[in-house]
Order: structure tokens, then C-alpha cells, then sequence
């Protein structure tokens, strides 16, 4: 992979559908390694879809229209957590998932969350862009995640208050 990923012009974030799936999953097939169990199936995906809060976007590069990045969250009361966030890998390191997230904290806190929630694998490398935004490790759950071959990863649980400070 090259160290200088594609930087898009401009993206757009779309509210995506039931029937956009097949674009998330493919994003979801590069992003997610089928070694740490992170990634979900499409009948998880469709199944919560319908639900009160939840909302699937998809990042689009404006030029081209393709899809580059995706997340999906979920917001009840005062409180939203990201599900799923992921971006294609030739996309990857470009600002598509800091895009993304910027976008969940920016919908939720308009949307009236106060608190914000993500899990993310123990290792993996986006836990250092989650906590550059300002999220902190508020527990962690132990061999949440089980990859392919059975082996089993932690998950740390963080935590962001936006309007506090």
C-alpha cells in the first residue's frame, strides 16, 4: 500500500438505505480483517437499519460519487454510540475516518447527545485517532472480539461529553 493515500476533493456524507448495503459491505470486506472479528455481517446490518436512532452514512468523494467510507450509529435519549466506522483501503490515512467521526459527533450532538460512546479492538490504530478527538478509555471489555481462527481480543470502550469543557 502506498504511503500517500488519495486525498479526496470534497466528500459528502449521504444518510444511506437498506438497499446501499452492497456498497457498505464491500468497504466493510477491505477494512475490517476477518483476524480480529470486528467486522458485522450484512443481515446485522440490514436487522438494526429500521431501528429509532439509527442512521448509516456513507462518505462519498464528491467528483467521482463513489463511496469511500462509511458509519453507522445509534442514538437513544441523550447518548449515541458510533457502531461501525470503516473506510476502503486504498482511502485509508487520507482524513475520510476523521471525516466520519467529526460528522457522528457533529450529528449526535445535534441530535442532543451528551454523551458519546465507541468501542474499538485493543491495538487498533484508530483508538490513537479516537483519543487525539478527545475520547477517553472508560473500560474495557475482555476478549470482546474473537477472529477467525478463534483468537480473542479486548475491546476498549470510550467515552466523549462534547458540550463539557
Amino acid at each position: 500500500m502506498s504511503s500517500l493515500a488519495p486525498r479526496p476533493t470534497t466528500l459528502l456524507f449521504e444518510r444511506a438505505e437498506v438497499d446501499q448495503l452492497d456498497e457498505v459491505m464491500a468497504i466493510m470486506a477491505g477494512a475490517f480483517s476477518p483476524d480480529y472479528g470486528e467486522a458485522w455481517t450484512r443481515s446485522q446490518c440490514a436487522g438494526i437499519m429500521p431501528m429509532s436512532g439509527v442512521v448509516l452514512t456513507l462518505a462519498r468523494e464528491q467528483a467521482s460519487a463513489e463511496a469511500r467510507g462509511f458509519s453507522l450509529l445509534r442514538t437513544v435519549a441523550d447518548e449515541a454510540e458510533l457502531l461501525l466506522i470503516g473506510v476502503a483501503p486504498r482511502f485509508q490515512r487520507s482524513g475520510i475516518g476523521r471525516a466520519l467521526l467529526d460528522h457522528f459527533i457533529a450529528h449526535s450532538s445535534g441530535c442532543g447527545a451528551r454523551r458519546l460512546h465507541l468501542e474499538v479492538r485493543d491495538g487498533n490504530l484508530a483508538a490513537g485517532m479516537y483519543r487525539a478527538t478527545g475520547f477517553a478509555v472508560a473500560g474495557r471489555r475482555h476478549h470482546y472480539y474473537r477472529g477467525a481462527d478463534g483468537s480473542q481480543f479486548d475491546a476498549l470502550t470510550l467515552v466523549l461529553e462534547p458540550n463539557q469543557g
